[in-house]
């Protein structure tokens, strides 16, 4: 375990992030007081100077640099090869280390939820997450999935994480909506509001996993919960990827998540309040 170290979460923009509170949350249960961790504006120009800055043992990376990163690492695990985006830097040996612990995160989500894995999923939008969530389903044995879109002619990234990972995919846009609910489990990975339109059509599903955290509950996470479906948001995602975060820079595996949920959710709380 490393007892002192330098991390930061960067992305643009970065004010929004909960990272740090989550982060600054187990380095203090841990007694991790060597540790420290800060939230850096940074888009892709600037992320080749950021990376060669001396002294982090690791970043956290939100949009847009999650695909960005890639060409500038000296590994990259093969998860987030097939996913084709990295969200986490380790610095190790003079080396930089890429991973994806979105994924684990997506699966933590679910199995706290209580989501048994899926026979069947559709997932709403077709950007990065989308393609964590469709790494996630394969790794809990869902072969096959629809991603609903509004331009196909957008997905194309997308569509080729599913090639990688041996993913059957469906690609369809919106309008269809209706007749492709008969599934175990709706994926939303669309920004908070941009799924309230669809609340109606997909209230009836069994399980939901919506990605967005704040302002919690969404009218879609509602609309099924009201209709005695299952329903996890975000924030659970978000703690458990940040905790296998934690586990990778500073090599313990006795990770505090119980003192991180504490802290996030304090923060989304106080974020609320001042809207």
């Amino acid at each position: 375990m490393r007892t002192t170290g330098r991390a930061a979460v960067l992305g643009s923009p970065i004010t929004h992030s909960l990272s740090p509170f989550l982060h600054r949350a187990a380095y203090a249960a841990m007694g991790l007081t060597g540790w420290t961790y800060e939230a850096r504006e940074c888009d892709e120009a600037g992320l080749p100077a950021m990376l060669d800055a001396a002294g982090w043992a690791g970043l956290s990376l939100t949009m847009p640099l999650k695909r960005a990163v890639l060409p500038l690492l000296d590994t990259v695990s093969d998860l987030a090869v097939a996913v084709g985006g990295a969200n986490t830097v380790v610095f190790r040996d003079g080396a930089r280390h890429g991973d994806n612990t979105d994924v684990y995160g997506i699966r933590q989500a679910l199995a706290e939820a209580g989501i048994p894995p899926p026979g069947s999923a559709l997932v709403l939008g077709g950007g990065a997450t989308a393609a964590s969530a469709l790494a996630a389903l394969r790794e809990l044995g869902t072969g096959s999935a629809t991603l609903v879109v509004r331009d196909p002619a957008r997905a194309g990234e997308t569509a080729e994480v599913a090639e990688r990972l041996g993913v059957a995919l469906a690609v369809e846009t919106f309008d269809k909506l209706d007749a492709l609910l008969e599934v175990d489990l709706v994926v939303s990975t669309l920004p908070g509001g941009a799924a309230d339109m669809f609340a109606g059509q997909v209230a009836r599903v069994p399980a939901l996993f919506d990605v967005v955290y704040a302002p919690w509950p969404t009218r879609l996470a509602d609309a099924v919960e009201a209709e005695g479906g299952k329903v996890v948001g975000g924030f659970p995602m978000l703690l458990h990827q940040a905790v296998r975060q934690v586990e990778l820079m500073t090599g313990c595996a006795d990770v505090p998540v119980e003192a991180m949920r504490v802290a996030g959710e304090a923060e989304i709380l106080r974020r609320a309040a001042l809207r």
